[in-house]
């Protein structure tokens, strides 16, 4: 649909108002500014594992970006609440994130952020079951990272199919992309990538019993992730060697990778990582067939899902004590 404009007439008095600033534009900068603050609250809370916190402060700024008319603001929000919807298991508020976040990225042709969002949709689908689709929409996304040329986006979507052809049992392809998005994410300089790619890695030399690639792998992650200071990433490749020292039996060794992790979440105040590390450390010990022990960090893990009103963990951690107490 064609939009025809007529020329506009200004007075000296409205070119007076422009040039020194109407009280109308005052007020929108003000009103961007409380939304970068709101959005920067958001992240502060995250890091301390407050998602619902996070969600409705992002929330927040998403009505006021959308009062101004940003658009591209309005897309980086929709981005971050599919992330938080993800953690907090609320898939259909994800889903619906996400693919705003896509349409906006494609409205105002951004391919980079295409990439980025068809990737996180990718995603979404997978954690629904739906590996084929989600297969399909990493592909879209590898073609549009080749077609502008995107280490980045190579690696990251090469990683996804690393992954998507792992949930479909195709092991010894998925090491192969893995691998492949290893050296794009290496060329893209980008370190959390290679540490999360390097992760997924892991998991799936664990998954077929090749413990000593196991062990090399997630030990890189662990390094990579320390170095760059990602938490996140840190925390996952402590959460593989875990749970490769404790397939071996190697107990003391994963109980003293458990004790860092929890040191870890505590220092950060994360109150969500040091309720995972309980529960790690009451499966240890259930493996080991040590069920008050375990049933004990159970209960603590749950007073911490109460603190974050998680009433879906709390559940969970429930069945898991009325599990070990049938034994």
């Amino acid at each position: 649909m064609s939009v025809f404009c007529a020329p506009l007439t200004v007075n000296a008095a409205e070119v007076t108002e422009q040039l020194h600033g109407s009280p109308y534009v005052k007020n929108s900068f003000q009103l961007r500014e409380e939304g970068d603050q709101q959005v920067s609250l958001a992240r502060r809370e995250l890091q301390q594992g407050k998602l619902d916190s996070a969600v409705n402060l992002l929330l927040q700024a998403l009505e006021i970006y959308h009062s101004t008319g940003d658009i591209k603001a309005q897309g980086l929000v929709y981005d971050l609440l599919g992330k938080n919807y993800v953690k907090l298991g609320r898939s259909k508020q994800a889903e619906n994130a996400i693919r705003r976040r896509l349409a906006i990225a494609r409205d105002l042709k951004d391919f980079r952020s295409q990439i980025f969002a068809l990737n996180n949709v990718g995603t979404l689908l997978m954690q629904k079951g739906d590996v084929n689709p989600a297969l399909q929409t990493f592909i879209e996304a590898l073609n549009i990272a080749r077609n502008i040329e995107s280490l980045e986006g190579q690696g990251l979507s090469l990683s996804n199919l690393g992954l998507a052809n792992f949930r479909l049992e195709n092991h010894k392809q998925a090491i192969e992309l893995y691998e492949n998005a290893l050296n794009f994410r290496r060329q893209a300089r980008d370190y959390p990538g290679e540490a999360n790619t390097l992760n997924h890695l892991g998991d799936a030399y664990l998954l077929v019993d090749n413990y000593q690639q196991t062990i090399a792998t997630y030990g890189a992650a662990l390094r990579i992730a320390k170095t760059i200071g990602d938490r996140s990433n840190e925390l996952r490749a402590m959460d593989g060697l875990i749970t490769a020292h404790s397939s071996v039996k190697r107990y003391d060794r994963a109980f003293e990778l458990l004790e860092r992790r929890l040191n870890i979440a505590k220092k950060l105040n994360n109150v969500r990582e040091e309720l995972k590390s309980f529960e790690s450390y009451a499966k240890l010990y259930e493996q080991m067939g040590q069920y008050p022990t375990a049933r004990n960090f159970y209960e603590r893990a749950i007073l911490l899902a109460k603190s974050l009103e998680d009433t879906r963990e709390e559940l969970l951690l429930l069945d898991k004590i009325t599990r070990i107490s049938k034994r």
